[in-house]
């Protein structure tokens, strides 16, 4: 199995869309972490994505607009702020994707739909994120009880743009697809979007137990942080993912 290159544009064209948003002032925090650690948290046939041995988990917040089926945008229900735990997978197809190990919102219409639909593990949370100018501000809790176990307080500060990301920067943002277990198999579901605007950022401030929740361990400030203004998204219909014998998983 070899993955597919790292590109700053989508390998595969989407057609037809399945789901359209726009994904807003998106910021990335990112921690290395051992693939062993990673590999028992993943779907079944799919395998942790590595760069120079490493593979990463990242917690990302930002603000969907305009979410809806097709090109359809949904009022109301279709805009709100969520933060995401994510792991960094390949199949063996070589598609590099992501995987959610968690995802936060406060529309519960979406979480339920998420869920059932596409077996991805949204949770009804009390989540604002604002972006004032270059300063951000994320808090999120999940609802009900030990909701402290799975919450997140975070400041942090958009620095300059980035003209060329680097590597690392791409490996963790350029992903064209994600991988989850749905209808008693691992799918694919490919993406398509512009290449991201990335800028620097700091973070101020940060408390949470979000990575803890999702059943990884990190230490001290995320290595790497990354903003985006954002970008336009569309989802495409999902496919199996097959062994080398061509066998569903």
């Amino acid at each position: 199995m070899r993955p597919e290159p790292v590109t700053g544009r989508a390998p595969r064209a989407v057609a037809p869309t399945l789901l359209s948003q726009n994904w807003r002032d998106v910021l990335f925090l990112h921690w290395p972490v051992h693939p062993a650690a990673v590999a028992p948290l993943l779907p079944a046939g799919v395998f942790p994505d590595v760069r120079n041995g490493t593979t990463w988990v990242g917690l990302v917040a930002f603000a969907m607009e305009r979410l809806g089926p097709g090109r359809t945008a949904l009022p109301y229900f279709g805009t709100f702020p969520e933060v995401n735990v994510r792991l960094y997978s390949v199949d063996p197809q070589g598609r590099r994707a992501v995987v959610f190990r968690s995802l936060d919102c406060p529309r519960l219409p979406a979480v339920l739909v998420a869920r059932s639909a596409l077996g991805l593990p949204y949770r009804w949370s009390h989540t604002r994120w604002t972006a004032d100018g270059p300063a951000l501000h994320l808090a999120t809790r999940v609802r009900g009880p030990g909701g402290d176990a799975a919450r997140c307080v975070l400041r942090a500060r958009v620095g300059p743009r980035l003209e060329r990301p680097g590597p690392l920067a791409e490996f963790l943002t350029a992903r064209w697809g994600l991988h989850t277990r749905t209808v008693g198999r691992t799918v694919h579901l490919p993406v398509e979007h512009p290449p991201w605007p990335l800028h620097r950022a700091t973070v101020e401030h940060l408390d949470e137990t979000l990575v803890r929740a999702a059943g990884l361990e990190v230490s001290g400030p995320p290595p790497s942080v990354l903003f985006s203004p954002g970008v336009p998204v569309r989802f495409g219909p999902w496919s199996p993912v097959t062994d080398p014998l061509g066998q569903l998983r």
